[in-house]
């Protein structure tokens, strides 16, 4: 089983990132799981149609019993099994916590060893790397982190973090970071920016993926591109950094 978490600042593509690279798998005939770990719950939302999925803490707070994985889990595009961990009431609580609480429900529903997937995504804000959006790390869930960065300053200021935060399980045997996806926003000098940054951490950058018009007009539809049109080269990149993480070449 791949297990990867995708890491980044709030707002930098994330979940348009793992969404895509859910759908790719997907494609590729994979058996995937989508767990998003934001208090936005929007993670898998380009995979169910543009219909929201009720978050796991939100279904915890109304309900007094403990929900079944049909409660709290959707097939999406490709059979994708979609989670959203949510948050708690918006001022009051840790959203970190929530994630906790939100794996611990999902290992006493037994959901990998009964859902049996070939790949578990999770998609974890990155502007601060607490205990609780370390879970995916610290706890062994993730075996590779990946982190989406563009050239701004402050989406390289917390990607200098992640992988910080990454270094200081590394002697225990947990994930590591397997390398840096490039999200253009087209700053100046923005690939140069990140290429720096990736060889001052002995990185590489696995995927570059342009700025593409493409990938907002199919989220307009509730799509992922590569649901919408998997031929184009903006697709194209999702699908080879499907494949070559598959193959183990990354």
């Amino acid at each position: 089983m791949l297990k990867i978490a995708i890491y980044g600042k709030g707002g930098i593509g994330k979940s348009t990132m793992t969404s895509n690279l859910a759908a790719a798998f997907a494609t590729q005939g994979k058996r995937v799981i989508q767990i998003g770990c934001d208090p936005k719950a929007d993670s898998t939302i380009n995979l169910l149609g543009g219909k929201p999925l009720e978050p796991v803490m939100n279904y915890m707070r109304e309900n007094d019993d403990d929900p079944t994985l049909d409660q709290i889990a959707r097939e999406g595009f490709g059979g994708v099994l979609c989670i959203e961990t949510g948050g708690p009431t918006p001022g009051l609580g840790c959203a970190g916590r929530g994630i906790i609480a939100t794996f611990n429900l999902l290992e006493d529903l037994r959901l990998f060893e009964t859902w049996r997937p070939d790949v578990v995504l999770y998609d974890v804000l990155g502007d601060v790397v607490c205990g609780g959006f370390a879970a995916p790390i610290r706890e062994g869930y993730a075996e590779k982190v990946l982190i989406v960065t563009s050239g701004e300053k402050m989406a390289l200021y917390a990607a200098n973090n992640i992988n910080t935060a990454v270094e200081n399980f590394e002697d225990r045997g947990y994930a590591r970071v397997a390398g840096i996806i490039l999200n253009h926003r087209n700053v100046p000098g923005e690939t140069e920016k990140v290429q720096a940054f990736a060889d001052e951490r002995g990185l590489p950058i696995v995927a570059d993926i342009p700025r593409s018009d493409d990938i907002s007009r199919y989220e307009d539809e509730g799509k992922t591109v590569v649901e919408g049109d998997p031929s184009i080269e903006v697709s194209r990149r999702f699908l080879d950094l499907a494949a070559r993480l598959s193959a183990g070449e990354i």
